[in-house]
Order: C-alpha cells, then sequence, then structure tokens
C-alpha cells in the first residue's frame, strides 16, 4: 500500500507539508491511510504511520544518509525508488526486497523481527562500496 503509492513513484505528487520544511506523502484506500513525514534531503529523518478507520494501528521511524561524497542524491534516490518499486515476497512489506542489482548498485535490506515489531537496515552500494545507509524500526501501535 505505501511506498509504491508515495514517494518511490515518480508520478504520485507530494501532499501539503504538515509541519515546517516536512516533505509529506499521503495515501488513501478504503478505510486505510498512510501518511509519511520526513525531514532533509541528502541526510533525513522520517517517520510513517498507518491509520485503520482514522486510529493509529503501525508505523515506522527512519533514518537515512548518503556516505559517499561522489554520489548524487539525484542518481541514488533514482536507484532506491526503483529498488522499492521491486515485486517482492522475500521480507517483511516495510521498506524493499532483501537484494535488487542493476548495473553497478546494489540495494540490501536486513530486517529483524516481523511486520508486528522490527528494526532494520538499508544499504546501497555501487561498485561494491556502500554508498547510503538508513535504519528502520517500527510495528504495530495499540
Amino acid at each position: 500500500m505505501k511506498d509504491k503509492n508515495t514517494f518511490a513513484n515518480a508520478s504520485v505528487e507530494k501532499a501539503p507539508s504538515t509541519r515546517p520544511h516536512s516533505s509529506d506523502y499521503h495515501f488513501e484506500e478504503d478505510n486505510l491511510i498512510y501518511h509519511d513525514t520526513y525531514f532533509g534531503n541528502r541526510d533525513f529523518i522520517g517517520e510513517e504511520i498507518v491509520y485503520q478507520d482514522q486510529n493509529p494501528v503501525w508505523g515506522m521511524n527512519y533514518y537515512g544518509y548518503i556516505l559517499a561524497g561522489g554520489v548524487t542524491n539525484k542518481e541514488l534516490s533514482t536507484f532506491l525508488e526503483r529498488s522499492i518499486m521491486q515485486e517482492y515476497d522475500d521480507v517483511i512489506p516495510v521498506r524493499g526486497p532483501k537484494e535488487f542489482h542493476e548495473n553497478n548498485w546494489t540495494y540490501k535490506l536486513t530486517v529483524d523481527g516481523d511486520i508486528s515489531r522490527f528494526s532494520g537496515k538499508e544499504e546501497i552500494s555501487r561498485n561494491g562500496e556502500v554508498v547510503y545507509r538508513l535504519f528502520l524500526f517500527g510495528g504495530f501501535i495499540t
């Protein structure tokens, strides 16, 4: 429901900002609402919340950053978006597949736990060098 209908999909527009200097995405389907708010660009921090019948039921926080000076935000974002848009069933659906390769780029996601309570790390390598890292954690809200 989430990333493929929001930031990872180039045809989706951002929602109005909910806080000063935030970037927001909003998606609704039936009785579910997904909202993602993040701050920053090259280094960023954010939160995703899923609502069911207007009540928050699931959330995830994340912090990501580019490690290599020779990598532009645009080229990294382009590969990250393609990675997250991949179909997969090899890891809990919080981000992207366990691994995706394209040309000299590699995406990897490792997650401990399950959708109810988890933590994980996302990395992107170019030519074998890790150039981006994101830490994430979340779970059900009661």
